[in-house]
């Protein structure tokens, strides 16, 4: 079941109130699950039942994605405003110091609260901040067309094209290297969040000088990479080692950029691995 909560963070402006919208569940350890651009909470869906077993899972729409409104007018989204804005939102939960997982930018900003003494493990899936210039300017053009492909589609079409494998194929085998098992409904709902995610442009337009280069010494991290991972090339993941020493490098064989849908056991194990 979704929840709103709201809270306050600081902003140049000053004290400024944002919302988020989140699911929770499970017991345990708390794990905060973290998505990336243009996805939803629902990402986490294929794992949280696996994971919610040990942990209490605490699943996030990001502020200007999925269920979450945008944030208010003059506060960035930038590494520096959001990390301490979602452990400001953990606070508000009476969370302390959660395991964090994230994908993509999920994972940068997994790492960054890592960074910042705000989680107790960090497992980053694909982490954005470990490419070249080039592989960035590849990364965001890809997203930008994936986003025009959504905005242009109408629903009915959207709808057609994920009844069938191939359709589903059409929609999302960007970002999944089994784009036919994930179902109709959530072919339909994630294209609908990468349409009208109100944070899409202002998070690219941050994230252009971004580069994760902090070592996290004393902190249980997994850097995972899907081998079939078209988006964030996984050569970044050998760049993630060498930043973070202490890391564990892990492939997820099989598994694209979003893995996981492509595997949610092996995905599962290696966030409860790191966990433990």
């Amino acid at each position: 079941m979704t929840s709103t909560v709201s809270f306050s963070i600081e902003s140049p402006q000053g004290p400024r109130t944002v919302s988020v919208a989140y699911e929770r569940t499970g017991s345990g350890e708390p794990l905060l699950l973290l998505h990336g651009i243009g996805h939803h909470r629902q990402a986490w869906d294929p794992v949280a039942s696996i994971l919610a077993v040990e942990r209490e899972v605490i699943a996030v729409d990001l502020p200007g994605f999925g269920a979450s409104p945008a944030l208010p007018d003059g506060v960035p989204y930038d590494l520096a405003t959001v990390a301490p804005l979602l452990g400001a939102f953990c606070a508000t939960l009476d969370v302390d110091r959660p395991h964090v997982a994230g994908n993509s930018l999920g994972g940068l900003l997994a790492l960054e609260m890592g960074r910042r003494d705000l989680a107790r493990s960090v497992t980053a899936l694909s982490p954005a901040g470990f490419w070249s210039e080039r592989e960035r300017v590849y990364a965001f053009g890809t997203l930008r067309a994936m986003r025009l492909a959504a905005q242009s589609m109408p629903l009915p079409l959207i709808e057609r094209l994920s009844r069938t494998a191939a359709g589903r194929t059409a929609l999302t085998s960007t970002i999944y290297a089994r784009p036919g098992r994930r179902s109709p409904e959530a072919a339909v709902s994630e294209t609908l969040a990468l349409r009208e995610a109100t944070g899409f442009h202002q998070t690219l337009a941050v994230g252009r000088g971004v580069r994760f280069t902090a070592d996290l010494p004393g902190l249980p991290v997994t850097i995972a990479w899907g081998g079939r991972d078209r988006l964030l090339l996984r050569r970044q993941g050998i760049r993630a080692k060498h930043s973070i020493p202490g890391a564990r490098l892990v492939r997820l064989p099989g598994c694209g950029h979003v893995p996981m849908n492509d595997d949610p056991a092996l995905v599962a194990r290696v966030i409860l691995d790191t966990s433990r």
